[in-house]
């Protein structure tokens, strides 16, 4: 029986039309506009005016506090100022314009020959790497753990459909991202080291098998929705849990994209800060969809005018169950962009929801264990006090519940605002 956790779904995974493109290197145009804020924590302070000459790899925005991460210019050129731009929520945050002059200096950092753990740390630090995965938290936040850790796990599930940028990495670079495991590993001083790849990624398993030498045990895992959450992740490859409301860290693990191992292999042993990702474009809307290698700050629409574009219904940054939706392509590539999507009318629910038939699918398939159902019904009467006896702070807000919901109910955004509520409610309370 291969790896995996309890619940879920399985839906197609749409991975055909771009899974065997190579991927391309993209670069911006004649702008590109840097978000200060490309992770969770504080967001950078700026470190350039307007008329700085710089170069890609120049720091242009500096961590403010320890949770936070440097940002970079992706591009040489001159700064244009610090706009107001929107980003992938639709809110209105800093970036760093910068004029392109197409020469593409590099600045980068000295390479590091055989580093020491807290070396390691620091670089990360330093090239301002975050979970590549989407989350973007601060890695060198999670190489400083409080605790032993027993267990590293690389992520390299990649359970959203269409997505392929995790698998055209594995397969592309290969040596590269074993060396950043491992330098992962050594940063945490962990025993044993655990790469968890879906078993519909039968080639990027072999690739990673070889290039492994039985330094990292990599373990297929069955194809199933959401095999990469983390939690989920941790228990398909050790069989641990990780309680309520603690971390993976609380039973020895970490957690870590493919993505991010591969930023860390690029800032350690080739000085490179995280200014560059794999990504993909795809979606029913693209005739000619692609993988590709493409820079921060680049605006979406500047990617989408060179693909050819039906009329698309809905544009989604990152996957269909968890990504946001677009209120337009203005918003720009950051260090957590996986994909862009542009999704038809035969792709998306128009279906209006109907009343809740008490079927119990949606918790069925949760992999929390959650009763979405009965937080939905106690929103609806404006009981936050009894939706919270079940527990929606748990929600991983996956999407499995609205996937197989009959009745087509949000259930998903009545979690979330139930979380929100709650959390508000401590910050008033503290």
């Amino acid at each position: 029986m291969k790896a995996t956790f309890r619940f879920g779904i399985h839906p197609d995974d749409k991975k055909d039309r771009t899974k065997d493109l190579v991927a391309e290197r993209l670069l911006p145009d004649e702008k590109v506009y840097i978000p200060l804020s490309q992770h969770i924590g504080a967001p950078c302070e700026p470190v350039v005016e307007k008329g700085d000459k710089v170069r890609a790899g120049d720091m242009v925005g500096k961590a403010k506090g320890f949770v936070s991460a440097n940002v970079f210019s992706s591009v040489s050129g001159v700064v244009e100022g610090i706009v107001q731009r929107e980003c992938v929520s639709g809110q209105k945050i800093d970036h760093i314009a910068i004029v392109n002059d197409g020469k593409y200096e590099e600045k980068n950092m000295p390479v590091l020959t055989n580093p020491t753990s807290q070396e390691i740390i620091d670089r990360v630090r330093e090239a301002g790497i975050v979970g590549m995965g989407g989350a973007c938290f601060p890695t060198h936040v999670k190489l400083s753990p409080n605790k032993p850790i027993k267990y590293l796990i690389i992520n390299g599930a990649e359970c959203e459909p269409y997505i392929t940028a995790d698998y055209r990495l594995m397969m592309e670079q290969g040596k590269e991202l074993v060396e950043g495991i491992l330098l992962l590993k050594k940063a945490l001083q962990a025993e044993y080291v655990y790469l968890g790849i879906e078993d519909n990624k039968p080639l990027a398993i072999e690739e990673m098998k070889k290039h492994s030498e039985d330094l990292i045990k990599v373990v297929p895992l069955k194809t199933k929705y959401p095999q990469g959450g983390e939690k989920q992740i941790i228990y398909a490859l050790t069989r641990l849990q990780v309680p309520r409301c603690q971390l993976p860290m609380d039973v020895g693990c970490v957690v870590d994209n493919v993505g991010t191992a591969f930023a860390v292999y690029q800032a350690v042993k080739r000085g490179k800060p995280c200014y560059e990702r794999y990504m993909t474009i795809s979606g029913g809307a693209v005739k000619n969809p692609k993988n590709y290698i493409v820079r921060t700050g680049m605006p979406y629409e500047d990617i989408i005018k060179r693909h050819e574009v039906t009329d698309y219904i809905k544009a989604v940054c990152g996957g269909p169950m968890m990504g946001l939706s677009l209120p337009n392509l203005n918003a720009v590539v950051t260090k957590g962009t996986s994909s862009l999507l542009l999704l038809t009318k035969e792709e998306i629910r128009e279906t209006q929801p109907s009343a809740c038939i008490n079927c119990s699918r949606c918790h069925m398939v949760c992999p929390m264990n959650l009763m979405p159902m009965m937080i939905d019904g106690y929103m609806k009467k404006n009981d936050l006090e009894k939706a919270e006896e079940y527990d929606p702070i748990s929600c991983i807000e996956c999407g499995s519940c609205a996937y197989v919901c009959p009745a087509r109910i949000p259930l998903v955004q009545s979690i979330r605002l139930a979380k929100k509520l709650i959390k508000e409610r401590g910050s008033k309370q503290s």
